[in-house]
């Protein structure tokens, strides 16, 4: 690990309160030209005396601005105590965990999965209308038919198709000639560049996509094409399994990864990681925004500083080796799910490498799904799947209870029996 460690509470504490002291205090500070200011000061008191013991609700209520990239070219001075925290957070994932080479990559603290799967899209399409003189229509995303709404979302916004792979019902996994045909069938339509979405942990699965498959099928038929990870809900759990495929940027075709801080990290809401290769982001730079230090390379513009401290503050709070313990007791309980559901004959998809576990529906009644807040693929009536997730609120006893009432609901509900 090159920048990966743990800091002590008060480390932790004397960081940010520097970071906080290095960015315009508009309490005392002169600073007319900023369209900010500290969070109201009739609801947020900044003054408070518990705010002396909890750095990271001080720095809510000093309020940065974290507008721009800050791994390429100026950020707004103002704020550049906790832009440098940022950066530091951004130096684990990028190199510690996804084994990109130092000051090889870009990135920013996002507003969550779906800006920054979007912001991979936009990057994208420009990138192939600046180098390629690509119009929309022979631009075309791929992404298996379990990957998350972003996807869509993002095709219908930047106006370029999306092409849905159907995947296999019982391994959730791309056959290679239906993605052959698919691709085929796109190229004789005149799609000529392809936007690849790769998996790691769908949102109802958990599965995990391979893309050397996409890079392989893509590569034969001699197109044009960048492939962007989709690691909203995986990528703080699967890179920390050792034996797992290198989905990362060790691997070449690999060009950008999504992350999101606000599920696995347990970070606000409204946190997400946009992380990609040197010479990509600069296709979405935002001449027009010259009144920003550095202009502007993001979908969202403006963004929570505070929130870039917490992704920093949970990561440098457990380091490497506390994280990895954390995941590993995660996966106990979700293998021990598994051999439960396996002795009472309750048919399942699992990745052995991600901590949700999808049930057939068949053997689950309406009862145990609205008791247990389980997620079902679907609410239109015709679910077939209901999803567990292993958070780390969710301990044995939890699922034990699951357990108990499924097997008491056989024996009171003929159906299920």
């Amino acid at each position: 690990m090159k920048f990966w460690k743990k800091y002590s509470s008060k480390e932790l504490s004397q960081k940010i309160n520097q970071a906080i002291k290095s960015n315009v205090n508009f309490s005392t500070d002169v600073s007319l030209g900023y369209p900010a200011s500290k969070l109201d000061g009739n609801v947020f008191y900044d003054n408070a005396p518990f705010l002396k013991d909890a750095p990271l609700l001080k720095a809510f209520v000093a309020n940065p601005n974290h507008i721009g990239c800050h791994t390429i070219g100026e950020s707004e001075r103002a704020f550049k105590g906790t832009h440098e925290l940022e950066r530091e957070a951004l130096n684990v994932l990028a190199v510690d965990i996804f084994n990109c080479e130092t000051n090889a990559y870009d990135g920013y603290i996002a507003t969550g999965g779906t800006e920054a799967n979007i912001q991979a899209l936009w990057v994208y399409r420009n990138y192939f209308v600046n180098n390629f003189n690509a119009s929309f229509d022979e631009i075309a995303i791929v992404s298996s038919e379990d990957t998350h709404y972003s996807i869509p979302k993002g095709s219908n916004l930047l106006g370029i198709k999306n092409l849905s792979i159907p995947v296999d019902f019982e391994t959730r996994l791309i056959d290679r000639d239906v993605l052959k045909n698919a691709i085929e069938k796109a190229k004789n339509s005149g799609k000529k560049y392809f936007i690849v979405v790769s998996n790691m942990g769908t949102t109802m699965f958990g599965s995990i996509d391979d893309p050397n498959l996409f890079a392989e099928v893509l590569s034969e038929q001699k197109v044009e094409f960048k492939i962007h990870i989709d690691g909203a809900f995986g990528g703080f759990i699967y890179p920390f399994n050792k034996e797992r495929q290198a989905i990362d940027f060790s691997n070449p075709h690999i060009s950008s990864i999504t992350i999101d801080a606000h599920k696995m990290l347990q970070a606000p809401y409204g946190t997400g990681v946009f992380l990609s290769r040197k010479e990509l982001i600069h296709n979405v730079l935002t001449k027009e925004a010259q009144y920003v230090n550095g202009m502007d390379l993001t979908l969202c513009g403006s963004r929570s500083g505070a929130n870039a401290l917490a992704v920093w503050m949970i990561l440098f709070s457990y380091g490497p080796h506390r994280w990895f313990e954390k995941i590993n007791i995660l996966l106990m309980r979700t293998k021990w799910l598994c051999e439960q559901l396996d002795l009472l004959g309750i048919e399942y998809y699992h990745h052995p490498k991600m901590n949700i576990v999808t049930m057939k529906s068949t053997k689950i009644s309406k009862n145990i799904e609205e008791k247990f807040d389980l997620v079902p693929e679907t609410h239109d009536g015709n679910n077939k799947w209901y999803k567990i997730v292993i958070m780390d609120h969710v301990e044995i006893n939890h699922l034990e209870d699951l357990l108990d009432c499924i097997k008491k609901s056989w024996t009171e509900e003929p159906e299920f029996q």
